[in-house]
């Protein structure tokens, strides 16, 4: 495991969003940790939720553990029985050591799960890659098993940094896993009229690697949006956090 150090800033996070409220219906949390840095945005399009996840490091990714693998989030008033209409790939992204469906479609990898359970904290959604021990109600997007099991396991179609170099690393993140680079847009429709992400979703956590956020020791592979007090003793001391969460 990598070893990092942690420095927090003992601010509230919420005064140290930068907000744009041009468009109320469009919410974006971003953070890093170390080397890992990703941004999840939240979009309310008609009756869909439209949810883009980006790995935006640049830096090079030679480890599973600097490998996008999940996002948790709360839904206020979840479940509400969202149904899992499609994963594609974001603009500009690729699979490396891999292929994809017809239309840039990979929903056969990825999971949508709502009144979930096994989040690290308490999350009520999830979408995952990689199982991660994670239930609820729901499960795989629209798709084809393109790599592994038919339910979601593993590393493949994990999501690697804008910067990966995909020839350097060790030998899960330079072809024994297919990857994709840089984002996925993950479509969810069944959302009640006058959906606000911005006062809707809370608590976003980027999950990397294949080893959950819960598990004692693997807490450093976990980006929250705020740590709950309780939490913050958890967080091996010299890290650094830095997470904002804006309007679009």
């Amino acid at each position: 495991m990598i070893r990092r150090r942690v420095f927090f800033l003992l601010t509230a996070l919420g005064a140290m969003a930068a907000r744009n409220t041009a468009s109320a219906a469009d919410y974006t949390y971003s953070g890093s940790l170390g080397l890992l840095s990703a941004e999840a945005k939240f979009q309310a399009s008609g009756s869909n939720l439209l949810v883009t996840l980006t790995n935006i490091s640049l830096n090079d990714v030679t480890d599973p553990t600097e490998v996008l693998t999940a996002v948790y989030f709360n839904i206020s008033g979840s479940p509400l029985g969202l149904t899992r209409t499609s994963a594609i790939l974001g603009v500009g992204s690729n699979v490396f050591f891999g292929s994809t469906d017809p239309g840039n479609v990979v929903g056969g990898e990825w999971a949508f799960y709502e009144n979930a359970t096994g989040t690290p904290f308490g999350q009520n959604t999830a979408i995952s890659s990689a199982g991660l021990g994670v239930a609820g109600t729901g499960g795989n997007f629209p798709g084809s098993n393109l790599q592994g099991p038919v339910n979601v396991d593993g590393l493949q179609y994990g999501i690697t940094s804008a910067g990966d170099n995909t020839a350097t690393g060790n030998a899960p993140v330079t072809g024994g896993n297919a990857l994709i680079k840089n984002s996925v847009v993950f479509t969810l429709a069944g959302l009640p009229a006058n959906f606000d992400p911005s006062t809707r979703i809370s608590g976003v956590q980027f999950q990397y690697g294949t080893a959950n956020c819960a598990t004692p020791g693997t807490l450093d592979f976990c980006i929250p949006d705020y740590p709950e007090p309780a939490s913050l003793a958890l967080l091996t001391l010299g890290s650094v956090l830095l997470v904002r969460r804006r309007t679009r």
